[in-house]
Order: structure tokens, then C-alpha cells, then sequence
């Protein structure tokens, strides 16, 4: 299995669930990697939800390990695409052409269920009406506090921003209005004086 037992955190950190089947005709369903095994709990558990599926899945590290399963389960459409970030227009296009009783699966690693969470609650689609569930990596999308530059795919702390090169202590602190985890420089009264970097959560 692909699953993570979080620790307990802070109050913005986010959250993940379990995906289950909801009634609805038009299930909106995005998931990278092993998210993948996600929706295909949820296709193996209620078969006839698929009739109504738009599934957008992004492989990543994946390859085509799930891309044949996820055929089979027979969407109404099904989207692999080379990134998330290559995605947004027509996630955004599909939220746009979407009616009142959408339901919305996000499954995957945390940097795309936030990105994504982003676009499904800009779009005006109710809290209540999104469900996520974390599957594989526990890598982070990583905010530097000091030159707001983004870094994909964090996996040890403390690391270096990929756009200062400050040396970044890897907080909690999450902010959902950019989709991602915030990194405070470690060494800022020590210049220097950096730790060996560890894998997180080892």
C-alpha cells in the first residue's frame, strides 16, 4: 500500500480521508502517481460511478503502471497528462463546463491535492463536494519566505531553495492560498551553520 500515517501537526496542515463513493452524476476525479490506486478503490467499490467519471491523472514517477487500470475501469473520459502544471487550463475549462452537483476526488501526493484544491475552490465548488486522500510520496511543494519562490518535490530538511539558495528549515505552516508548505531560512543568525539535511519523516 501506498498509504502515510501523518503526524499530528498544526491546525493549517492539512488533512487527507479516504475516498468513498458519492451520489452524483458527474464525478470529477484528479490524481498523480499511486493516486491512482485511490480511484480505483473507489471504481472497485461502486462499478457504475465510472459511467459518470472525468478522470484526470498525471503518471509522474508512475510510468504506466496504472494507466491500463485505470482504463479498464471504463470513464466517460479519461486525461493523462505530462504534469499538473501542464493541466491547469483544461481542469480549469472542465470546472468552467461543470453543473450544480459535482463531486470532486483528489488522490495523490500533497503538492498536487493542494494545487488542485486551489482550482476546484477558485472555481466556486463547495468544500463539502471535494473529497482527498494522500497516496504515495510525502514529498512537499515548499514556499521560500524570503524570495516566494517555489520548490517542487522537497524531500529532506533542511533544504536549498531552488530560487535564492538560502538554506530552508521545512515548516508545517501551510498556506492554502498558495498551495504549499512555507521554508524559513535555518542559518539566518549563524550564517553557515547548517545541519546535515534528513529525509522527512524518517
Amino acid at each position: 500500500m501506498t498509504k502515510f500515517q501523518f503526524p499530528e501537526s498544526i491546525r493549517s496542515r492539512p488533512i487527507y480521508g479516504t475516498l468513498e463513493p458519492r451520489p452524483g452524476k458527474v464525478h470529477l476525479m484528479i490524481a498523480d502517481a499511486e493516486g491512482a490506486e485511490a480511484l480505483i478503490d473507489v471504481a472497485q467499490a461502486k462499478p457504475d460511478l465510472m459511467a459518470g467519471a472525468n478522470i484526470m491523472y498525471f503518471p509522474k514517477g508512475s510510468g504506466d503502471t496504472f494507466v491500463t487500470q485505470l482504463q479498464a475501469l471504463g470513464p466517460a473520459q479519461l486525461y493523462v497528462g505530462p504534469s499538473y502544471s501542464a493541466s491547469v487550463a483544461r481542469l480549469r475549462r472542465t470546472l468552467t463546463d461543470s453543473h450544480m452537483g459535482l463531486q470532486v476526488y483528489l488522490a495523490g501526493t500533497e503538492g498536487l491535492i493542494g494545487q488542485a484544491m486551489l482550482e476546484v475552490t477558485t472555481a466556486g465548488i463547495p468544500h463539502s463536494a471535494i473529497q482527498t486522500e494522500h497516496r504515495g510520496s510525502v514529498a512537499r511543494r515548499m514556499q521560500c519566505v524570503h524570495c516566494k519562490g517555489i520548490t517542487e518535490d522537497v524531500m529532506t530538511d533542511p533544504f536549498v531553495c531552488s530560487h535564492c539558495g538560502l538554506n530552508l528549515f521545512v515548516r508545517d505552516h501551510y498556506s492554502r492560498r498558495l498551495a504549499a508548505f512555507q521554508g524559513v531560512c535555518i542559518d539566518a543568525e549563524d550564517p553557515g551553520n547548517v545541519p546535515d539535511p534528513v529525509e522527512l519523516y524518517s
